[in-house]
């Protein structure tokens, strides 16, 4: 992958990429792993955006697409998550990584099925139903109700 590649294609979009690896990941190693996989997964894939949505909404299927089929591959060897840490360079360059309330919420995300932690994801990044919906491949019409159901469940899990 060409340096200049990853810097005006990946880089603007690495928020993205890092809050969708951190909701399918739970320790640093598996982390770094799976930022490197979708980073590797979208340089790969490049010829084949054909411009029909913007670049970040291709950015987030492939990171979601990644993460997912990891996290599949991870559970069929019967690998268990057992860290809650960040990558230091993340909690050192951004203090919002290591505050204690975006930990938790990340905790009980990580709580959810795999679709309802991207459709969660993808809300809180403010994407439109209908953004949500073609990034997800569903219905738009669902989204809002499933996003109602998601943010009960997510208050139960944080209420303890």
């Amino acid at each position: 992958m060409s340096s200049d590649f990853y810097i005006a294609s990946i880089l603007p979009y690495s928020g993205i990429i890092i809050k969708i690896c951190r909701a399918y990941t739970n320790s640093q190693e598996d982390f770094e792993d799976y930022y490197q996989e979708v980073c590797l997964q979208i340089w790969r894939s490049k010829d084949n955006f054909r411009a029909d949505s913007e670049w970040s909404t291709w950015i987030y299927r492939i990171s979601l697409n990644v993460c997912l089929t990891l996290l599949k591959k991870n559970k069929t060897k019967g690998q268990e998550f057992v860290s809650d840490s960040l990558p230091t360079e993340l909690t050192d360059s951004n203090p919002s990584f290591s505050d204690e309330v975006h930990d938790k919420l990340y905790a009980a995300i990580r709580q959810l099925s795999e679709v309802d932690r991207a459709v969660i994801m993808l809300y809180l990044e403010e994407k439109s139903y209908q953004d949500i919906a073609e990034i997800i491949g569903t219905n738009s019409n669902n989204i809002g109700v499933r996003i109602s159901r998601i943010k009960e469940r997510l208050k139960k899990l944080l209420d303890g």
